[in-house]
């Protein structure tokens, strides 16, 4: 598995081909999307609304997006913060980390989180966080399965 950052054009959009790719891969996620609100129609997700959702994570400090290839087809994107706004919280997050869901379960989540553990360890990190929606059970399921404490 290849994990990549988001390649911007020199005008900082995401080329088009890729954004279809990640257009499909957000839309296989319509049980997400419904959960989290982050769509108005989560079962009709469109490549601007893809965009636009991805540049508005791009204008904070300190975030990376980053793609996960396997076999050269897109399997994830997950979203990194190198570290929390607030200063009493130093340690770099996972704000987003989404699989697409025609290869859910043979292991992509587990590899690219592998990935960005190295990534920030790799950089002298030692700790890392995650934001989790509440009502999201497979994805607290998934992080539980990782060693990830539950929400407090």
């Amino acid at each position: 598995m290849l994990l990549s950052p988001l390649p911007l054009t020199a005008d900082h959009d995401i080329p088009a081909p890729l954004l279809t790719e990640l257009t499909a891969l957000y839309a296989s996620q319509h049980a997400f999307h419904a959960l989290s609100g982050d769509f108005p129609d989560p079962d009709d997700i469109r490549p601007e609304q893809v965009a636009a959702a991805l540049a508005q994570e791009l204008a904070h400090e300190g975030v990376e997006v980053l793609l996960a290839r396997s076999q050269g087809r897109l399997t994830g994107v997950v979203v990194t913060l190198d570290r929390h706004p607030d200063p009493a919280d130093p340690d770099p997050w996972v704000g987003l980390l989404m699989v697409d869901a025609a290869v859910q379960g043979q292991g992509h989540g587990r590899r690219i989180v592998q990935q960005v553990e190295d990534r920030f360890r790799a950089a002298g990190r030692d700790a890392l966080r995650l934001a989790a929606l509440d009502a999201n059970p497979k994805g607290l399921a998934f992080w539980t399965a990782l060693g990830c404490p539950g929400p407090a």
